[in-house]
This record gives structure tokens, C-alpha cells and sequence, in this order.
């Protein structure tokens, strides 16, 4: 196995329908920015409240980009 270095990129997901949709979106949209990725920590997980329920989830994630 050969030496790794990754670039590690910040960034929030989000969905209205459940926080394994709002890292999904995340994933997605940090591929199409940074091409391909290895791993994913998640940070902080949280929710945003409109008229006393929950709109959507949000999770924040490092994500490690594979670099050349």
C-alpha cells in the first residue's frame, strides 16, 4: 500500500427528510466539487426549527478527498 495524503474539505448537508439524506447530499455535493472521495467524519449534527417543528436536518461533515 502506497503513502496517502487527503485533502480534508468542511461543509454542511442538509434534507428535510432525515440526517442519513443531509450526509448523502453532502457526499454528493463535495463530489461534484472535488471529485473522488475517501471518508467522511461526522462533526456536528443539528436541526432547523420553523413554527415549533423540525424543517430539516443538518450535518456537518470533514470529508477526505483523494489527492494525485
Amino acid at each position: 500500500m502506497s503513502d496517502r495524503v487527503y485533502q480534508i474539505v468542511e461543509l454542511v448537508g442538509t434534507s428535510e427528510s432525515g440526517i442519513e439524506d443531509a450526509i448523502n447530499n453532502g457526499i454528493a455535493k463535495a463530489a461534484s466539487l472535488y471529485g473522488k472521495l475517501d471518508w467522511y467524519e461526522v462533526i456536528q449534527t443539528r436541526g432547523f426549527i420553523e413554527d415549533n417543528k423540525n424543517k430539516y436536518y443538518q450535518v456537518h461533515l470533514k470529508i477526505g478527498c483523494h489527492t494525485h
